[in-house]
């Protein structure tokens, strides 16, 4: 060896007598699994620190005293000092009911084969709260005399825990008793085992209460906590300390004189309420009895008394008798009565019935409220028997299914009311008692009497209607009766008096309506049923009782209108207006619609209308209901002019109400009207050339035929285009308001039809007839044109005069020759750009407002030469 290596030795025992010197403690938890690592020795002595600039030969550990007693086994220390289990570790059988569980394991620390020190590793296995506490029984009896005084104190068992530790061993107990009659006391002995005792706190008494069931609960301090019940029955020990008790102190009992002896006069009954043979009770004659009645009567243990043989039924009439009942404790204890046997007669006499009322109306009635309880007591009823014995002897009994009879004892007895009362189902009660004695055969007594049932203020009123609905004019003067409102309570007094108010939901003051506490409904102000025409309310109705009760109920109060209010025209809105109308050959009938309005409903707001002046040459007219204004008859040139008219609208009220208004009206004549309304004398110049006559009469006549000629070839290509189109595009029903005019008044020249136009003709007009009152011109059709029989031809009609229908060349071919032959005759039909665009109704202006224009065209006929009236019927104007 070395110098350097000595020294290093040296060194090494100083480090390790300085660093080694204390044990090691480590913590396991018990029920882990085996090889589980506890800690690293080498690391927690300090040994890598104190030798780690000797980076030599390493430092081993050894675990010493591997034996089954040590406990070694149970761990395993690898060379590097690593320390870990070997198995699953039990706390409970590894220290037995030890506060602490612990092994310590010995470890020696080398350094090549040089020993250094042995280490003692101090390992404390945790326990886990696993084990319950545990009582060696589920239930245990106990017994305490039921004259034990306070304090009393009987032994149980303790419970026992597994566990180990302060807390999970730690057992605290509690007691539960339903009756507080018993606690648990607990006490510690010197080395910490605890008693346990039962200790009576409450006074005990068989005769109420002979068993008590408690719950001892024993709970650790572990986590969780874990507890076990131990079942305790007591048992109360019965003691000698009531006495034998008779049902009556004194019992009074009647015989007949001719009773046999081997009936029981009497059976005394007596009670003792402790068990066994302290409530096992014998009857005797007390020694107050005297020896001569011993003689006449015999007792029996079991409390029968009979009469002797010897006994003298006609010497006296009562006798009294001294009985003592007696138990068979020890001591033994006993009570007292008297019993008093009446001998009498066979003779019986009927009960009398007496009664005493708490609330008496007469000798035979009585008053109760309405609102008594079950149970409320009546009145008190003594019976009285002067007989004795069975004759004596009374029961009593009330068949009634409001009331009952409860007896009192000693032929006295109570009546009480059995079921509730409502004097609004019935306020009267007749009753009947019966009494009847024991007698044979037995005597029975009947008494009557009758309860009024008083009121309480127990029904709210009631409406007889939900709503109650009423009608009345507007413009009524204040205090105007409206109607009566009713409800009904059927309760007396203060309780059946009722007041009615109007209840204001929203703090209104406005309404127009009051209410007497009598409920009549009057006006408060006038109404105008033009600001509200429905008033709905609600209605108050309470009782004057104590305390009030009260109902609602609705009012529907509906305002009739008045003729108050004249009608107003909306159209024209000034007076006078100005409106201008521009006539033209295609213009309407219809010039416009005037526009009244009246706030009044009914008959009050039915309107017509009329003219009042300036219709002098009675050009126009107006339509008394639909306020249409139209001409009256044909417009002609000489008819252009400025109109005054002034319109009058009355409505259907009574008295009438109307209003008026004016509308200047200028009419605007188109220069292609027809002609002055004046006489035309056509004469012929007496100097006309001839020559020129002749020479224009011929062309007149060769262009005529070419004509005639060219619309035929027309009239036929129009009708083969069609019959070909769609039944939609000829069928008058689909046709529009214009389009059927274009029809009627396409031509200006008279024209026959056949019979089967005429009948087309109709029927057409009757497909088209607008069904609404807005369009009565269209009725008028029918009755404005007059019919030929003579067989004519219509000439084709174009099915459509919409821009947005492309027509074939054809058609226009047809429409254009159609349009030259109407010129040439002098037709005053638009020119095929007008008949395209149409006329609209707004064609007529107005100064101040667009009013409607109805510009309905009627042609003018030409006169017709005389020769040709003869021959044929024109279709002309009425």
């Amino acid at each position: 060896m070395t110098k350097e290596s000595g020294l290093f030795i040296c060194l090494l025992h100083t480090l390790l007598h300085s660093v080694l010197s204390v044990d090691i403690t480590y913590h396991v938890n018990e029920e882990d699994s085996p090889h589980t690592y506890i800690g690293d020795i080498a690391a927690d002595s300090n040994f890598s620190q104190s030798l780690k600039h000797h980076q030599g030969t390493p430092i081993t550990f050894t675990q010493l005293q591997r034996t089954m007693s040590m406990g070694s086994h149970l761990f395993n220390v690898t060379n590097s000092g690593k320390l870990y289990t070997t198995h699953t570790l039990d706390a409970e059988s590894l220290c037995i009911y030890k506060k602490e569980c612990f092994k310590i394991v010995k470890v020696a620390v080398r350094k090549e084969e040089t020993f250094i020190r042995i280490l003692k590793i101090k390992i404390i296995i945790d326990d886990i709260n696993d084990n319950q506490p545990e009582f060696p029984e589920d239930q245990i009896k106990l017994e305490f005399y039921e004259t034990e005084a306070k304090g009393s104190t009987k032994s149980i068992p303790n419970a026992v825990d597994k566990d180990i530790g302060i807390f999970n061993s730690n057992i605290t107990y509690e007691l539960k008793d339903k009756s507080n009659t018993f606690i648990l006391s607990i006490f510690e002995e010197f080395d910490g085992m605890k008693i346990l005792k039962i200790a009576l706190e409450g006074k005990l008494d068989r005769e109420l209460k002979d068993t008590y069931m408690l719950q001892l609960v024993a709970k650790d301090s572990g986590s969780p906590r874990k507890e076990d019940t131990l079942n305790i029955e007591i048992s109360v020990i019965d003691v000698n300390d009531n006495r034998p008790m008779f049902s009556q102190q004194m019992y009074n009992i009647t015989i007949s004189d001719t009773h046999h002896t081997s009936s029981p006069v009497f059976v005394l009954s007596a009670t003792d309420l402790d068990s066994g043979q302290n409530g096992n009770i014998t009857y005797n004659f007390y020694q107050k009895t005297s020896s001569y009645l011993k003689t006449h009567f015999k007792l029996k243990p079991d409390g029968e008394i009979f009469l002797n043989e010897d006994f003298y039924r006609n010497k006296q009439q009562k006798y009294k008798l001294y009985i003592q009942a007696k138990d068979r404790g020890k001591p033994s204890l006993s009570s007292k009565a008297t019993l008093i046997i009446n001998v009498i007669s066979n003779q019986n006499n009927a009960p009398a019935i007496n009664i005493d009322f708490v609330s008496p109306l007469t000798v035979n009635s009585a008053a109760i409220s309405e609102a008594s309880k079950i149970g409320s007591f009546i009145a008190y009823v003594m019976v009285i028997d002067t007989d004795s014995g069975p004759n004596g002897q009374i029961k009593c009994n009330i068949h009634h299914k409001m009331f009952q009879l409860s007896n009192m004892g000693s032929k006295e007895y109570k009546i009480l009311v059995k079921e509730p009362l409502d004097r609004e189902t019935i306020d009267h009660y007749v009753v009947s008692i019966v009494c009847h004695d024991m007698g044979s055969p037995p005597l029975k007594t009947k008494k009557q009497f009758s309860v009024k049932v008083t009121d309480v203020n127990d029904v709210e009123p009631h409406f007889t209607k939900e709503t109650f609905q009423f009608l009345t004019y507007e413009n009524q003067k204040v205090d105007f009766p409206i109607g009566f409102i009713n409800a009904t309570d059927p309760d007396l007094g203060d309780g059946g008096q009722l007041t009615y108010s109007i209840i204001n939901d929203n703090n209104n003051d406005n309404i127009p309506f009051q209410l007497t506490k009598y409920g009549f409904i009057s006006t408060s102000q006038p109404i105008d049923r033009e600001v509200k025409d429905i008033y709905n309310l609600h209605v108050l109705v309470k009782d004057n009782g104590t305390p009030s009760l009260n109902n609602t109920a609705n009012i529907l109060i509906e305002i009739l209108d008045k003729n108050d209010n004249a009608p107003y025209f909306i159209f024209p809105n000034n007076d006078p207006y100005n409106l201008d109308v521009h006539y033209h050959p295609h213009s309407k009938k219809d010039i416009t619609i005037l526009k009244a309005s009246d706030k009044d409903t009914g008959n009050n707001a039915f309107l017509t209308y009329g003219i009042l002046k300036s219709n002098d040459k009675n050009l126009f007219t107006v339509n008394s209901h639909t306020a249409v204004l139209s001409f009256s008859r044909t417009v002609y040139q000489n008819d252009a002019g400025t109109y005054e008219l002034q319109f009058i609208v009355k409505d259907g009220g009574t008295p009438v109400q109307s209003a008026t208004t004016a509308i200047i009206l200028t009419l605007f004549v188109s220069n292609d009207t027809s002609p002055m309304l004046t006489v035309v004398h056509s004469q012929a110049g007496n100097n006309l050339n001839m020559t020129w006559i002749i020479i224009i009469v011929a062309a007149a006549v060769i262009l005529s035929v070419a004509i005639v000629v060219s619309i035929t070839l027309c009239v036929f290509r129009c009708i083969n285009h069609i019959n070909s189109a769609p039944e939609t595009a000829h069928n008058p029903k689909f046709l529009s308001q214009t389009e059927m005019r274009q029809i009627l008044y396409q031509t200006n020249n008279p024209v026959a039809i056949t019979r089967n136009a005429e009948e087309i003709f109709s029927r057409n007009l009757q497909s088209i007839k607008p069904k609404s009152p807005y369009y009565p011109e269209m009725e008028q059709v029918a009755n404005e044109w007059k019919f030929s029989t003579t067989p004519r031809r219509l000439p084709p009609v174009p099915q459509h005069y919409n821009k947005d229908v492309e027509e074939s060349s054809t058609e226009q071919k047809c429409f254009n020759a159609s349009i030259v032959t109407s010129n040439n005759l002098n037709d005053t039909l638009p020119s095929l750009k007008e008949r395209n665009r149409g006329w609209s109704e707004g064609d007529i202006t107005s100064q101040k407002s667009g009013a409607s224009e109805y510009s309905n065209y009627r042609p003018n006929i030409p006169p017709t030469p005389k020769h040709d009236q003869e021959q044929e019927t024109y279709l002309e104007p009425v």
